[in-house]
């Protein structure tokens, strides 16, 4: 079994002290490539150079709608010339977050319009995140359509219109380990069914959103614990875990246009 890790932020400072061990539980675990998520142009840069150094990891360049209060110009001038590293695969994870409003809406909404443009303008696919956005990051996407956008929506919240809507948009679905985690993924157990297999990635969103059982135990998320993910959405959709993994794979491997094999 082959599993890709389709969004992961390895180059936070918590997998330091044993980030070799990390990649070797996950290649236990059948996690054998891995994607690092930009969130600023400190942890793009930190993310290519992960990428760089490692053949089974691939790196992703952005501002996160957290930290769009930083952005400039020169910002994403910079990160367009990351963007020539052969690692470098994808443009995110970039978006709107209106949750807990690390940066002021109208500031968050320009730079997610710049880097759709950036991204567009690069051919890159694109990683978005979404959070209690209200249909406003559906709104600005189809309000700068682009029949060559490619993308995938992060660590999917959203309700079942949305949902149809990104699928309407040929956008995949990002599952993360919030679909093990009984209360909080009753809601995303009920619309993955409605999910069409060649649309589905899986993702740890490492450190963060440990799944279960892991998170009964460990505070810090990490790639290997993805199979569990994997083996959830397989329960839920009654799939076999084997073919949906060949699936993923193949999903994850023709989004950022990396060879499967």
């Amino acid at each position: 079994m082959k599993i890709f890790d389709s969004h992961c932020h390895l180059d936070d400072r918590s997998f330091n002290k044993d980030f070799q061990d990390v990649l070797k539980r996950a290649t236990l675990a059948d996690v054998h490539r891995m994607l690092i998520a930009g969130v600023n142009e400190k942890s793009s840069e930190r993310a290519v150079g992960l990428a760089s150094q490692h053949a089974n990891l691939f790196a992703s360049i952005g501002v996160h709608p957290h930290d769009t209060h930083s952005c400039t110009e020169n910002t994403l001038a910079d990160l367009s010339k990351l963007a020539a590293n052969t690692k470098v695969v994808a443009w995110g994870e970039i978006g709107l977050d209106f949750n807990r409003m690390y940066s002021p809406r109208e500031i968050q909404e320009k730079w997610f319009i710049r880097q759709l443009e950036m991204a567009d303008a690069l051919d890159l696919p694109l990683i978005f995140h979404e959070r209690d956005s209200h249909g406003r990051l559906l709104e600005i996407l189809k309000s700068l359509p682009s029949s060559r956008r490619q993308a995938v929506v992060h660590c999917f919240s959203g309700n079942p219109n949305e949902l149809a809507q990104y699928l309407e948009m040929g956008f995949y679905i990002g599952i993360t380990g919030i679909v093990t985690i009984k209360k909080r993924g009753a809601a995303l157990r009920q619309m993955i069914s409605s999910i069409p297999m060649d649309r589905i990635l899986v993702e740890t969103d490492a450190p963060y959103l440990t799944p279960t059982p892991q998170r009964n135990k460990f505070r810090r998320n990490e790639p290997a614990f993805v199979r569990e993910v994997l083996f959830k959405v397989a329960d839920v959709r009654g799939d076999d875990p084997s073919a949906l993994a060949q699936q993923v794979w193949a999903n994850t491997c023709t989004l950022f246009g990396i060879n499967p094999s």
